[in-house]
């Protein structure tokens, strides 16, 4: 294990860079709309801002208490979200690395995040079966979705945003 990222040229399959700092699993990755920014949510309860050219690490976000199962950027890149075991999720100012909302409600870890393609929602799935759909700017749950048997572990949004994916 070398709880690294490395990021790869995808025609030739060549390792262009190793991108070193996390001190434990690297659980998610994303990268920005414009592909200028890479973020990475590990177990060490930590998530790394890169400048996914130079590979440097920009901001290093802290504020969940247990590890990072999820990111994923707003389509503007303005906001990030990260979703941890500790059954929260959190929006993020890419800029200012500051928590703008602390997303809570999950009876288990949040292991999924999505934004809607207008950035208005955020999705969260979570370990305790359930879907919620939260209003990206005054952190309130719009609806709560109800239907699998197990762990959500992905959810994911149509490019229209009228339908929603979720994975158990």
């Amino acid at each position: 294990v070398d709880w690294n990222v490395k990021l790869w040229d995808a025609c030739s399959g060549t390792m262009l860079q190793t991108l070193e700092g996390h001190s434990r699993d690297v659980n998610a990755i994303a990268f920005s709309p414009c592909g200028k920014l890479l973020a990475s949510g590990s177990s060490d309860r930590t998530i790394k801002l890169w400048d996914a050219r130079s590979g440097t690490v920009l901001q290093t976000l802290k504020g969940h208490s247990s590890y990072i199962n999820a990111v994923a950027f707003s389509p503007c890149g303005k906001l990030l979200a990260s979703g941890s075991a500790d059954g929260t999720a959190k929006l993020w100012d890419t800029h200012s690395g500051t928590v703008q909302q602390t997303l809570n409600g999950h009876l288990s870890s949040v292991r999924g995040v999505a934004f809607s393609p207008d950035g208005e929602l955020l999705a969260s799935g979570s370990g305790d079966g359930t879907v919620k759909l939260w209003d990206t700017h005054s952190g309130t749950v719009q609806q709560t979705l109800i239907g699998h048997l197990g762990p959500v572990k992905g959810v994911a949004f149509s490019p229209d945003g009228k339908l929603l994916a979720s994975g158990s």
